[in-house]
Order: structure tokens, then sequence, then C-alpha cells
């Protein structure tokens, strides 16, 4: 029931609120760039803290940049990072196969939405244990709810309600529904540069809007890389801010195969 008044509920409130603000000529810049920033720092929340950091653990960083990527992670209300870690987890071990949470197998709306019903039924004890033993991770997935509401506050209090509506609502359901498609859309449509034991695939929209989690083929043959966009042309703002932190020198230990390793695995 809480998956869905998160996931379902209140960002469809938000978008009946955003068509009003639209109708009445309430939007504003302000708005428009609560939005913009709300769904690029929440968005690099899920895809550079939640996946290739705490999942994957493909690079590692002070736990301040730690805590503050987690915190952006859980306001996109994509659920505490330890049940996010433990889905994901759960994922990979049965990509496309009995026992993935998300697969199109069972339908590209159950990969896409339905599955949330499902949420909170993978062990987190057996699939994100290192989640718990992290003692920054643990503390941020402890405190989620008071993430979400800060998620809404903050544009509450830049922009008032059309800013909660904009830069809270809106933002989350976008961001979400990014997220989700690559569990839909990047399972079922794309190419496939590298064979893998599953069907992902890489797809460039979803590459675009996700941040760089789009290049799932990619991912799925290389799961501890710290880019997802291996080649020149594949965009991945995820990856770049890691190569930043990483030239600054808050992060380290950051992973990625080398050009024969890419040689190799797309043969």
């Amino acid at each position: 029931m809480r998956n869905a008044l998160f996931v379902f509920l209140l960002p469809a409130a938000g978008v009946v609120g955003a068509l009003v603000t639209l109708v009445q000529g309430r939007l504003t810049h302000v708005h428009v760039a609560l939005f913009l920033a709300g769904f690029v720092l929440t968005g690099l929340g899920i895809t550079v803290g939640y996946h290739r950091l705490l999942t994957h653990r493909s690079f590692e960083t002070h736990g301040v940049v730690k805590a503050v990527l987690l915190i952006l992670g859980s306001m996109a209300v994509q659920g505490p990072v330890a049940g996010w870690v433990a889905n994901h987890v759960k994922h990979h071990a049965y990509s496309d196969r009995d026992g993935d949470p998300h697969s199109p197998r069972e339908g590209l709306l159950h990969a896409h939405w339905g599955w949330l019903l499902r949420f909170s039924d993978v062990p987190v004890e057996r699939y994100a244990a290192t989640v718990r033993r992290d003692r920054v991770a643990a503390w941020v997935s402890d405190t989620f709810v008071l993430w979400v509401i800060a998620g809404y506050a903050i544009p509450f209090l830049v922009g008032g309600w059309e800013g909660l509506i904009w830069g809270g609502l809106v933002r989350q359901i976008v961001v979400q529904n990014v997220t989700f498609s690559v569990n839909s859309v990047c399972h079922r449509w794309g190419q496939r540069p590298f064979p893998t034991n599953d069907q992902s695939k890489n797809n460039w929209i979803v590459g675009l809007l996700g941040l760089g989690e789009g290049w799932h083929n990619n991912h799925h043959a290389f799961p501890t890389s710290a880019y997802h966009g291996l080649r020149w042309w594949e965009l991945d703002l995820s990856g770049y801010l890691i190569r930043f932190l990483d030239a600054a020198g808050v992060a380290w230990n950051v992973r990625r195969p080398n050009r024969l390793e890419i040689l190799r695995r797309a043969s």
C-alpha cells in the first residue's frame, strides 16, 4: 500500500496539479529550474549512489560524499537504499529467469510498475547484507522518510506550492519512470554489443534520459564497471561525475574494463 501511495497516487496528484498550473499560467522559470535541478540531482543519487557505488561497489569514496549521494537517491522516492540494493542484486542473480524481480518475461507492465507491489518481498539480509554493515548506508536507509520529506520541503520552500508540484512530485514521477524504463525498455528494445545470459540491451534514449543507465547491455556485461558508456558516443553523465570525483581525489579504486577486456567480451 505504501508503494502504491508514493509511486502511483502522489505523483498522479502532482501531474494533475502541474496541468492546473500550466492552464492558469502559474509556471515560472523558478519552477522549471527546480524540476531540472531535482531531476539531475536525485537521478544521480540513484545512478551513482544507490547503483554504482553501493550495489556494485564500482568505486569508493569518503563517507560524506557517500551520504550526500545516498540522501539524494532517497529523495528520488524509490525505497530505502537497503531494499533497493537487495532488489537489484537479486535482479542480477536471476536476470530474465525465474526469480528476477522485474523481468519483461512476465509482461512489460510488470517489469515497469507491477513488480513494485512485491518490492518488500526480497530479503535484505540475504541480498544486501553489506548495506547493513555499512554505517553510513544503514543510517541513510533507516532515515529514508526524512529525506523523502526533505525532497518535498526544499522545492516548496523555494517555489511555494508550484515548486512542490514541479520540483517535488513531477520531478519524482519522471525520475522514477526513467529508472523503471531500464528494467522494462532496456530488456526489450535496443542493441546487444555483448553476449550475456539475459536480454539486456543498450537503448540510447534511456541512455540519455537515464544519465547513462540505458547502456544496460554494457552494464550486464561488466556489472562492476563505474562507467556504463564504454564508447565515446555513449554519453554517461553518471560516469562523468565519477570521473570528476576521481580527478578531485574524493573517489578511488574506480573500476573500468580495459580495451582488451571489452574486445574479448564482445567476441
